[in-house]
């Protein structure tokens, strides 16, 4: 055998391929790959984004709270008029309280003591601008960790939305496939099982 006629069928070359192309890939699995491109594109650029913002906002409300409480709330010392509707030996009781205002007002009011509390005590408790007893006014602790919590369900917000679409759209696509592989069964196998004769 010579190198002028070598070993391989006569004819044109088959045609080339472009470098990666697949022949068995089908236009459902192209799209499929540019979709989990585009998903993972909204985790990398979304997800940062989303969770900074909501975090951002939602400590700056938080701390706008902070801010309007503090200014309008302060301690006072008041003392126990009568200590009523007990809950239990160790939990915390009501109380009634009176105190004077910052402009000499006397008021009342009822608050939580604990149980060893009796009348006559004094305690201190915060009022708010009414003239109303009040609790504590919020802090930046709970304002930083409002912004976490924020940011966290934000990011899992997004995470669990990528998620959802990647698998909806793998669900949806592997119905269409399998609709198509059914079709294309139903006009090959006969010719396989030699039902039909040409």
């Amino acid at each position: 055998m010579s190198a002028r006629n070598p070993p391989h069928a006569s004819g044109p070359f088959p045609p080339r391929r472009p470098a990666g192309a697949n022949p068995l890939r089908r236009p459902s699995d192209t799209f499929e790959s540019w979709f989990r491109g585009f998903l993972m594109l909204v985790l990398v650029l979304g997800l940062p984004a989303a969770a900074l913002g909501a975090g951002q906002t939602a400590y700056e409300s938080s701390m706008h709270t902070v801010r309007t409480q503090s200014a309008e709330r302060h301690r006072t010392d008041a003392r126990v008029l009568s200590v009523t509707e007990e809950v239990g030996d160790n939990a915390r009781q009501r109380a009634r309280v009176r105190w004077t205002d910052v402009d000499g007002t006397a008021r009342t009011g009822t608050t939580l003591v604990t149980p060893d509390t009796h009348q006559g005590t004094v305690l201190r408790v915060w009022v708010n601008g009414a003239g109303a007893v009040t609790g504590p006014p919020k802090t930046r602790n709970q304002a930083a960790t409002a912004g976490w919590f924020a940011g966290g369900a934000a990011a899992l917000g997004v995470a669990s939305g990528v998620f959802a679409a990647r698998t909806g759209v793998r669900h949806a696509l592997d119905r269409r496939r399998y609709a198509q592989w059914d079709a294309e069964w139903l006009r090959v196998e006969p010719l396989w099982a030699g039902r039909f004769r040409r």
